[in-house]
Order: C-alpha cells, then structure tokens, then sequence
C-alpha cells in the first residue's frame, strides 16, 4: 500500500513539474527590465528564449521573435536546448509510468516488469529536472555576470538585442526563471519518488518461500466399521 501511494504521488508530481517547465519555456518573462533607477517608465521590455517584447504604459504590447539561429548566443541556443531535452524526457517518463502504476491492470504484466518500468521513469524524470534546472540557473547566471549583453545591434530592447534609443536597460530576473526552478524541483521529487516505490514493488530475493504442509485426512468411521476380522 506505501508502495502504491508513493508511486502515485510521484506520478503526479512528475506530471505537475512537466507542466511547470512546459510553461516556463514557453514565457516570454525570462529577463525583465529593472526600472528601479528607469527615468522612462513609459516602456517595459522583457525578453524570453524565443522573442522579445516592449509593452506601452497603455498596455498594448510588441514582440518579435527571433528570426535567426546564428546570431543568437551559443549560452541561449543551450539554454533552450536543455529546456526542450527536459520536456521530452518528462514526457516519455509520465507516459512510461502511467503503464507501470501498480493500481492499473494492463494484462497479464508482473510486478517486476512495472517496478522496472517504474524505475526507469523515475530516472528519467530526475534527468529532466536536472536538465529544467540547469537551463534556467545557467540563464540566471547570465542576468546576474552582466546587466545586459549584446550579440548583433538591430534596435530591438531585451537581453538578446542591443541598446534601444531610450537608451540602456538593465535586467533583472523574470517570472519564467521561478516557473522553471520549481518545476525543475518537483520533478526531482516526483522521480525520487518512484525510484523509492520501486524498492516496495520489487519481492525480497532473501526472504524464503513458506514451507506448505499436505493436510492430514481422518479416515473415515465407515471404513473401520466394514472391516472384518477372523480370529482362528
């Protein structure tokens, strides 16, 4: 019972943390404009792994993607890479578990081949946070070494593009950054998880069989009451 209900919870937390990192990199909040000492507060940009926005105190907002691959940052082109191989590998570890959980009968399956599918899932779920995580903090790493950086000078503001003409922005972190920090760190959890119900589904190799007994039949009175005996 301990064994299924940590296994379920894992599930559900790989499930939840996959959504997580879906959606952290899909935000477009991964470095934001600090207005703190902003004397224009009249336009806020904020930047993301895929484009760049400017957003007006009116609240009408402007974004363009980023049009090409070699003029990004090697840093970035990681950054997303790292993001997208966690999606998958907590994709593939949800779907491998939703076989292996032990409340579901798919067949004639043995606990030992959903133990090992459930291993396996939680695996792969622990790499995908790992993956989530370093991706994120390798983005927060660049905010943090430097204000801003610049790879080719077009006009556009965000921390991919160069200076805009009301001049020079600072970044600071984005809402995406903690989306994929906690995503990361409950698809740690959730495969930890797993890989401990693994230990709970898999049978004791040292534990010996019970010893089984034939039961012992009582011949019955009629067949002693049939007997005959001849005494000479």
């Amino acid at each position: 019972m301990a064994a299924t209900l940590c296994q379920v919870l894992g599930f559900v937390l790989s499930l939840l943390g996959v959504a997580l990192v879906v959606a952290a990199t899909a935000m477009d909040q991964w470095a934001t404009e600090d207005l703190f000492d902003s004397v224009v507060t009249a336009v806020y940009s904020y930047s993301g792994l895929w484009r760049s926005c400017v957003r007006q105190s009116s609240g009408l907002s402007e974004c363009r993607p980023y049009f090409t691959i070699l003029g990004l940052p090697a840093l970035l082109q990681a950054v997303r890479a790292l993001m997208i191989v966690g999606m998958i590998l907590g994709a593939i570890g949800s779907l491998v578990a939703i076989f292996a959980l032990k409340c579901l009968k798919m067949g004639n399956m043995e606990n030992n081949i959903k133990a090992t599918m459930t291993l396996t899932a939680g695996i792969m779920d622990i790499l995908a946070g790992v993956c989530a995580i370093a991706g994120v903090s390798a983005f927060a790493n660049l905010i943090v070494q430097s204000f801003r950086f610049t790879t080719f000078t077009d006009g556009t503001s965000g921390i991919i593009g160069g200076s805009c003409s009301t001049g020079v922005f600072r970044y600071t972190f984005g809402p995406a950054l903690f989306v994929g920090w906690i995503g990361g760190a409950i698809l740690l959890i959730g495969g930890v998880m797993m890989c401990m119900a693994c230990r709970g589904m898999t049978p004791d190799r040292n534990e010996k069989p019970r010893p089984t007994y034939d039961s012992y039949k009582v011949p019955s009175e009629g067949r002693h009451s049939n007997q005959r005996f001849d005494y000479v």
